[in-house]
């Protein structure tokens, strides 16, 4: 089909926005059948100067496009109008478009949708966040199963805050790395990215400013931003938060520092002792409240790392979040939040509201487990391999990158490398190139603040083979689309 010809100019004079002047144009054409499913839109390069815009505000009006299935984007082939479900309503007579963008909770960016749609069994995912099928402890769960289909009289609901057994297991493996709390200071959610949904929604006043490191994953997400607040990002040194470079807050204002001391991701940093105790300090001047996000907290190779945050919260500055995810099973969907105990009474009585308690099921096989003696062995061989293929896919890199692609340092723990591609190298395109070619890897730029150069390479899901076959291939198309 040829491609569409647009003579439409946005009005710059308007209070309306230019990039939602564009998405209302688009759809529109749609809407009333003028851009037919499957026509062919003209390029970014081409429509940014027809339109009198920057690519920037172009860029944002095809991601929300893109975002509620109006248009799609292929490498190789450019835009088109879609010819999904969601065309297809905005051709009748509801505009389902206005719906789809009135909701409170804002849309994945186009590069978040695109992983998390090609994350499947058929792609080589070196973006995967998860230990490999091999390493699912079987033994252990089936002795979990065992014992419950002997004791098991009913899957009711749980009470508000959790399984008290669950609690009362979560507690004590807590103690390993220093906290000290009790069941009624833990609320077990599903998964800590619940919590930090519970959290956003019952604790964050609106406009609240939240302080976390630049890079983090919660910028990938849009759970703060949707709940009206603002993410601040802080730069990191290789001790964690540089959180002297932080504008502390005025007077009325409100503040929260989020974190990932252990591990962030994706950078792997691991937070110094000092520098957590310091971090604290200024929190408690400040009296800001902190997020931890320790779900990577169990997942270390040689060295346990400092102990959480949580651990030397004399004051009950600090909100705990941990979760089984990483180091045994996120099909689970159970995470715990560690707070004060009016904290916890809050972040209950809103999830009451919202599922009504996660998995009963999932809690009990969760306690069973935990409170299985074998459960620590398991962890010190999954520490054991993660840690052999962090050496494995190391010395992949230094084979096919050495040579001037790219640079990353050795993580101590989790599942990421941090590694930064040389400059001629155009991060969007690659990324566009290798999921033509069944290879999935994340931009670094959906975790930052500002543009980088960085990608992030999990080691942890795939086998070594894979990994280095999905390398391989990135090698290639590096090679041919961005020579020396």
């Amino acid at each position: 089909m040829t491609t569409l010809h647009i003579d439409w100019q946005p009005d710059k004079t308007s209070s309306v926005p230019i990039y939602q002047q564009i998405t209302n144009y688009f759809q529109h054409a749609i809407a009333s059948g003028d851009w037919p499913m499957g026509a062919k839109l003209p390029s970014q390069r081409k429509l940014a100067p027809q339109f009198g815009v920057n690519r920037s505000t172009l860029i944002t009006a095809l991601d929300e496009l893109i975002a509620v299935g109006l248009i799609t984007s292929n490498p190789g082939s450019g835009m088109a109008v879609s010819g999904n479900h969601w065309s297809s309503l905005l051709a009748e007579h509801v505009n389902w478009s206005q719906y789809v963008k009135a909701g409170q909770f804002k849309p994945n960016s186009h590069a978040i949708q695109k992983i998390n749609q090609f994350e499947t069994d058929d792609v080589i995912r070196l973006s995967t966040g998860e230990p490999a099928p091999e390493q699912f402890p079987r033994v252990l769960f089936q002795k979990a199963f065992d014992h419950l289909g002997q004791h098991l009289t009913s899957l009711n609901y749980t009470e508000p805050a959790g399984i008290l057994a669950l609690r009362e297991q979560i507690a004590r493996h807590l103690q390993k790395v220093g906290i000290q709390t009790q069941p009624e200071n833990i609320l077990i959610t599903s998964g800590s990215l619940q919590a930090l949904q519970l959290v956003s929604l019952s604790l964050f006043p609106k406009d609240a400013t939240i302080y976390t490191e630049a890079p983090t994953y919660v910028k990938s997400l849009q759970v703060f931003q949707s709940a009206n607040t603002h993410l601040a990002g802080v730069p990191m040194d290789n001790q964690g938060m540089a959180y002297w470079q932080m504008t502390p807050p005025t007077n009325g204002s409100q503040a929260i520092m989020y974190t990932i001391p252990t591990f962030n991701n994706p950078t792997g940093i691991v937070m110094s002792q000092a520098r957590r105790q310091q971090i604290l300090q200024y929190a408690q001047e400040h009296q800001m409240p902190i997020l931890e996000d320790a779900a990577y907290q169990d997942v270390w190779f040689d060295q346990q790392p400092p102990q959480p945050l949580k651990a030397l919260d004399e004051t009950g500055n600090v909100i705990y979040f941990g979760s089984i995810s990483k180091s045994l099973a996120p099909g689970l969907r159970i995470g715990w939040t560690v707070a004060t105990k009016p904290v916890i009474d809050r972040l209950t009585d809103v999830r009451m509201q919202t599922d009504y308690g996660a998995s009963s099921l999932s809690q009990l096989v969760l306690a069973e487990i935990l409170a299985n003696p074998e459960y620590d062995t398991y962890q010190a061989n999954f520490r054991a391999v993660l840690a052999q293929k962090a050496t494995a896919a190391q010395a992949i890199l230094h084979h096919y990158w050495d040579d001037g692609i790219a640079t990353f340092d050795a993580p101590t723990g989790g599942f990421y490398l941090w590694v930064r591609l040389a400059d001629r190298i155009n991060i969007k395109k690659l990324f566009d190139l290798a999921t033509a070619q069944n290879v999935l890897f994340n931009p670094g730029n959906i975790y930052d603040f500002k543009p980088n150069q960085y990608i992030r390479l999990s080691f942890s899901f795939e086998s070594t083979e894979r990994f280095e076959r999905g390398i391989q291939i990135l090698t290639k198309l590096i090679e041919e689309n961005f020579p020396k």
